[in-house]
């Protein structure tokens, strides 16, 4: 099974802009695309630099959130501020978490490759512990070396 750990944190927020996916959950190559499409957006657009701006650390935050039966997708960060832009406040629970680390050339290849780990092999082949829902990140921490480096972050329960 990959590395990983499991973590207790507490509950924290993050704000939010948003896009909804359309692919298939089943079309990983779609979804891909819809979000590098939407980062390309956010970064040349300004509004994740806004978002930066205000943000509390230099963690950056890729959300899965289903909201009224719509998968969601957001670009965010830790703050207790808020933009003029349309955004979400997304509410992560105090508990267990999945917390996988790695490292990419690129946040998208982070990303993906974090996401594969977690629900491609980890929750899969978990026993003690189980994904039921509720906003998942990919939070990019940094780079060094030439790579982006971070973690994915899933609420967990004991089954």
């Amino acid at each position: 099974m990959a590395a990983y750990t499991l973590e207790e944190k507490d509950s924290f927020i993050v704000l939010g802009i948003g896009t909804e996916l359309k692919s298939d959950y089943t079309d990983y190559g779609g979804m891909n695309k819809e979000k590098e499409n939407f980062w390309r957006a956010v970064e040349q657009d300004g509004r994740l630099g806004a978002l930066k701006a205000i943000a509390a650390n230099d963690y950056i935050f890729a959300v899965n959130e289903a909201v009224n039966h719509k998968r969601m997708y957001y670009a965010g960060v830790m703050t207790e501020a808020s933009v003029p832009e349309e955004h979400r406040v997304i509410q992560f629970p105090k508990g267990q978490y999945l917390v996988v680390k790695g490292e990419g050339k690129t946040a998208d290849e982070l990303s993906s490759m974090l996401t594969g780990i977690a629900f491609g092999q980890v929750l899969l082949e978990a026993k003690n512990f189980a994904y039921v829902g509720g906003p998942n990140a990919t939070v990019e921490m940094g780079q060094r070396d030439g790579f982006v480096y971070g973690e994915m972050w899933i609420p967990v329960v004991k089954k």
